[in-house]
């Protein structure tokens, strides 16, 4: 497995990999029309990439993607699941089913958890434990809750304490 930083060109595949992330358990199918369609999902999709934007795609041998996982600030005017500030990016992961179980989650993970970030949030869904306990191993703490989901904060040593803050990235 590699990763590569991701491109222009993965506009569909991160279409396609909100799609999965959506789906993660099997019972709430999506698919690449449905997430376009949806003015919440498309947001973590639409104009890829925006100034700010940055994302690891994880791809075989061969080149073929396994998985990937990006960044991207989404204002308060127009918040994702995550939003906790509009100065803490919303991270998305997902891995296709052919990569799961091989650490490519992890690693996608910490590739986008390096760098000069102060905070980063995330949701993860209820039942979604694999998910969940890697990302407390990571640092993430539950800061709040939406619907069926917790939201999810990493600060970075220095990093903000709180939403609301005025950290850049």
């Amino acid at each position: 497995m590699h990763l590569r930083p991701a491109r222009p060109d993965d506009a569909d595949l991160l279409v396609d990999l909100v799609a999965l992330a959506v789906a993660w358990s099997g019972r709430d199918a999506a698919d690449h029309a449905q997430v376009l369609g949806d003015d919440h999902l498309v947001r973590y999709v639409e104009g890829w990439p925006r100034t700010g934007d940055r994302g690891t795609v994880a791809v075989d041998d061969e080149g073929c993607p396994l998985g990937g996982a990006w960044l991207r600030l989404l204002p308060a005017s127009r918040p994702g699941y995550s939003y906790v500030a509009d100065d803490v990016p919303e991270l998305t992961l997902a891995v296709l089913p052919h990569g799961r179980g091989r650490g490519v989650g992890t690693r996608l993970l910490d590739a986008c958890l390096t760098g000069d970030l102060p905070a980063v949030s995330l949701s993860v869904e209820d039942g979604n434990d694999r998910a969940r306990g890697m990302y407390l191993r990571r640092g993430f703490v539950v800061v709040g809750r939406e619907g069926g989901s917790d939201v999810m904060l990493r600060t970075a040593p220095g990093g903000p304490a709180t939403a609301g803050s005025t950290a850049t990235w």
